[in-house]
């Protein structure tokens, strides 16, 4: 079926309100004064000349309509995001609404987020982002028990390069399968399981992270990575880093960071 495109009103629904009344200055001081000055003095435009000014009145106010629409969605997400407790209540969202947190979290960090709001496939890419002139894509996984394969990533690393992405980003509320983590591993591709986005949502709220020099967390050497939290998670296997405290040997009474899946997995580093 063909995807309806978007109006102009579809448009300024989802932008910032403001944008809403910017378009409509423009519309009311571009038909009022600039078109009537720009028409030539002919009996043949009178008609249009006189009829402009009435038009712009118009098409102000009808430019201006999504305002309140625009303002309230922004207000809904805010709370949206305020309101997740930890990954049970991030596992509780609709797959829409899933997509909203993810965008609106990385809002808070100071990316330009444009979201799929066409309601269909848009070649993988849920979220789309750019913040220092580099794009980034992401796609949303709401899978709660299954988990995410290697085809999965493998198609949106595929979608990244013809894209000409910075990086991509995988986000879901479950896990990733041991394939998945080695194929993104030294590529610019960012996992982030269901304990990760409740850690990295915690951190959003109440603006505990710290970025780097530029603004961003950094993940791959030279690559710029969005939302990343490298010392909280296992680089081998995805899963949660935990503190422990070694019992034994050289080391005893030393704290250090082990994988939570211990014993299927034996990572760990000096805390």
């Amino acid at each position: 079926m063909a995807r309806r495109k978007e109006s102009i009103i579809d448009l300024l629904m989802i932008l910032p309100w403001w944008c809403s009344v910017i378009a409509s200055l423009l519309a009311y001081f571009g038909l009022r004064m600039v078109m009537p000055a720009l028409l030539p003095d002919s009996p043949a435009f009178v008609g249009l000349s006189t009829a402009l000014p009435h038009l712009a009145s118009l098409a102000a106010v009808i430019l201006l309509i999504p305002a309140p629409f625009a303002a309230f969605n922004s207000y809904r997400k805010r709370k949206l995001l305020d309101a997740q407790s930890g990954l049970d209540s991030i596992r509780l969202l609709s797959w829409k609404k899933f997509e909203e947190l993810v965008a609106e979290a990385y809002r808070r960090q100071g990316f330009k987020v444009r979201e799929n709001h066409r309601g269909g496939a848009d070649d993988g890419i849920d979220i789309k982002l750019e913040k220092d002139g580099q794009i980034h894509i992401v796609q949303c996984k709401q899978w709660k028990s299954q988990k995410i394969g290697v085809s999965v990533i493998r198609e949106m690393y595929g979608v990244m390069v013809s894209e000409g992405a910075a990086s991509v980003s995988v986000i879901t509320s479950g896990r990733f399968t041991r394939e998945a983590v080695g194929f993104a591993a030294g590529k610019p591709i960012d996992l982030v399981d269901g304990t990760r986005l409740a850690l990295i949502i915690r951190d959003v709220k109440s603006n505990l992270r710290k970025p780097t020099a530029s603004g961003i967390p950094i993940e791959a050497p030279g690559v710029v990575q969005p939302i990343s939290m490298k010392s909280e998670v296992c680089p081998r296997c995805g899963n949660e880093l935990v503190k422990r405290t070694a019992r034994r040997g050289d080391n005893a009474g030393k704290q250090f960071l082990g994988c939570s899946s211990f014993p299927k997995c034996r990572y760990i580093q000096a805390g």
